[in-house]
């Protein structure tokens, strides 16, 4: 019988301290810079090592970076098989550790990280099923309903996973489709067709954690599930064994960690053990619409679904707004943004491949600090919230402080106090907040600075904090096209609930939770730019005193 053939983390093991290779510079205690990663060495002809150096931005500007980092990929090694493999970034699930004996193959069940390469648990798979001598097999469980998610999401999720479905076939791994949710179908898979193990990604949202919980009651008592945290740097339960008060307390905890985590990956190779199972359904891409109960929204046209549409956004960003990211970001009159969100959301590019990819910009040193602080520490603190808090979207999971001054200030009178509809059809007497909720609406975005104060105003037009906080995750869950996300529950609590932030000057409704007015953005950007762009206009409505 052969063993998963690498050590791993078992789930009951509390906290993971793995060992810190270099000590701190000084330049990264800074407040809020974060470490390059190290110097990566090949294998020169003679045997020999040798640093590769940051590549030039003109080089780069000539290469497309689908070609680009396919080429990393080969220079770092030929396999997965010749590749050091963090052990840290896997957990056992259940008490066992070694695959089936005369299994039919690996299993891998994609969930969050929706793509074929740069996929640390498609690699771990891979690598079981080459030391084992099977097949390959990865699906994804496509669901009839998911919280509020609509066609707006799922087809951006379908033609994503039919690109999977296409890679997966020319390296002659097998993908399926399977209807429901993977606690029920991987089960019956395995059991049917002899699986030797199952792996899996990491979602820390109480939904998918609940599948995972079915899925080990449901899995025969001799296959292992394996966990693999492939979406976050830092494994989650590597950085911490506790939910982080702010970006302060984590963020040091993630660095010390980067010269470990923050590495190249190696290709995900042609698999050459071909699977012999018969009676295997291909997956239907017309006929899986049969299969979702999901209201229509349109599609948004700005982002192209699916690795390569990824990369292609990577690749404008890095050249066209990385130089103005630093200082011009939180305009939302100028497009300085990455614009990443939905292919991290759906996992149709690696985080990690984004941070690599960036760090290369030597030139724009302040751009590429800013954005290794949002894309790794904000990011990464996001997932550890929703990991360890069970209350994530709840009041309930704010601080102590924070539950207490909103408590206090429950009864304040409210000048406005608008339904979910009206605020859903941008009538409000704000007309910067409506041209922010159209822009939702119409582009399944909205831009970051102004979030925050379109979430605060929600507080303060709701009857109660809880109100909300429900109509926030709401709008954003049913129009962001990267909605239902960590990050997505964590800027609500964070505008609504206080979390990651202090108490600050207190005030009516809103207490000692940080506060934002239309007069501060005008302060701040061009307001009438950004409204005469989007239409907000100003609805006329009986203010709360005067009923």
């Amino acid at each position: 019988m052969k063993n998963l053939s690498i050590a791993v983390h078992n789930h009951r093991i509390k906290q993971i301290k793995p060992s810190v290779f270099y000590k701190l510079t000084e330049k990264v205690l800074k407040f809020s810079k974060i470490m390059a990663p190290p110097a990566k060495k090949l294998k020169t002809e003679n045997g020999t090592s040798a640093p590769v150096a940051a590549e030039p931005a003109k080089t780069m500007e000539k290469t497309d970076f689908v070609s680009l980092f396919k080429q990393d990929r080969k220079n770092t090694a030929k396999s997965i098989l010749d590749f050091k493999f963090a052990k840290s970034r896997v957990r056992i699930l259940n008490d066992h550790s070694e695959v089936k004996e005369k299994s039919n193959g690996i299993f891998y069940w994609m969930f969050r990280d929706q793509r074929v390469q740069d996929n640390w648990a498609f690699l771990f798979a891979q690598k079981l099923a080459l030391k084992n001598e099977v097949p390959l097999h990865v699906c994804y469980c496509l669901l009839p309903k998911f919280l509020d998610a609509n066609t707006r999401h799922y087809k951006f999720l379908v033609k994503g996973l039919q690109e999977i479905e296409e890679e997966c076939n020319s390296l002659n791994i097998s993908f399926h489709l399977f209807y429901g949710d993977g606690g029920t179908e991987v089960p019956k898979f395995v059991r049917e067709h002899s699986m030797g193990a199952v792996v899996i990604d990491f979602c820390p949202l109480r939904i998918p954690m609940q599948w995972v919980e079915n899925l080990k009651k449901g899995l025969p008592d001799d296959i292992p599930l394996i966990q693999v945290d492939a979406h976050n740097i830092v494994p989650v339960w590597v950085t911490s064994d506790k939910q982080e008060y702010a970006a302060r307390t984590i963020r040091n905890k993630i660095v010390s960690k980067l010269s470990d985590y923050l590495t190249e990956f190696p290709p995900l190779v042609k698999h050459p053990y071909k699977s012999e199972l018969k009676g295997i359904e291909k997956p239907d891409w017309v006929d899986c619409w049969n299969h979702v109960k999901i209201p229509e929204l349109k599609e948004i046209t700005w982002a192209t679904p699916g690795y390569k549409g990824g990369v292609k956004q990577l690749e404008i960003f890095c050249l066209k707004r990385l130089r103005n990211y630093a200082t011009k970001r939180n305009d939302p009159t100028l497009n300085c943004l990455s614009d990443l969100s939905p292919w991290f959301h759906f996992g149709q590019i690696a985080p990690q491949r984004a941070i690599l990819q960036v760090s290369k910009y030597k030139n724009y040193k302040e751009g590429v600090d800013a954005f290794r602080e949002e894309a790794i520490v904000r990011r990464e603190l996001s997932d550890n919230f929703c990991f360890f808090n069970k209350h994530y979207d709840s009041i309930k999971g704010c601080a102590a402080w924070a539950q207490q001054t909103l408590k206090d200030h429950r009864k304040d009178k409210r000048e406005w106090i608008y339904t979910v509809e009206e605020l859903e059809q941008a009538k409000t007497h704000d007309d910067l907040w409506n041209s922010a909720q159209i822009q939702l609406n119409k582009e399944g975005k909205m831009h970051g600075f102004l979030r925050m104060y379109w979430a605060k105003k929600i507080l303060e037009w709701s009857e109660t904090p809880e109100a909300a906080l429900a109509a926030a995750i709401y709008l954003n869950d049913y129009y962001s096209i990267d909605g239902r996300d960590s990050n997505g529950y964590v800027g609500c609590m964070w505008s609504i609930g206080g979390i990651h932030d202090q108490g600050w000057a207190e005030r009516e409704i809103f207490g000692k939770i940080r506060y934002m007015n239309y007069a501060g953005c005008k302060r701040k950007f061009d307001i009438n730019a950004f409204i005469a762009r989007y239409g907000g206009k100003v609805h006329k409505k009986a203010t709360n005193k005067a009923k």
